[in-house]
């Protein structure tokens, strides 16, 4: 499962705040999350995660000429 720093899983059952949602803080052999309800943070093994995630919500790139605001536009 390809998982990032900074995405949002999805998990099958709700944190006891009632939140689903968890902003991933650390990956490796452990993963190190947020709960996006109450701020709670847990590390546990990546299988045990990976087991129990519905879906991961992955924060969108933005273009390299969107990156960069401080170089002026061409005119022409």
């Amino acid at each position: 499962m390809d998982i990032q720093i900074g995405d949002v899983l999805t998990m099958k059952k709700p944190h006891p705040c009632g939140s689903k949602d968890w902003q991933v803080l650390r990956i490796g052999a452990d993963f190190k999350l947020r709960c996006c309800g109450c701020g709670h943070e847990v590390m546990g093994p990546r299988a045990k995660f990976e087991k129990n995630v519905r879906q991961v919500k992955r924060q969108s790139a933005a273009s390299p000429a969107a990156a960069s605001p401080d170089r002026p536009e061409e005119k022409g």
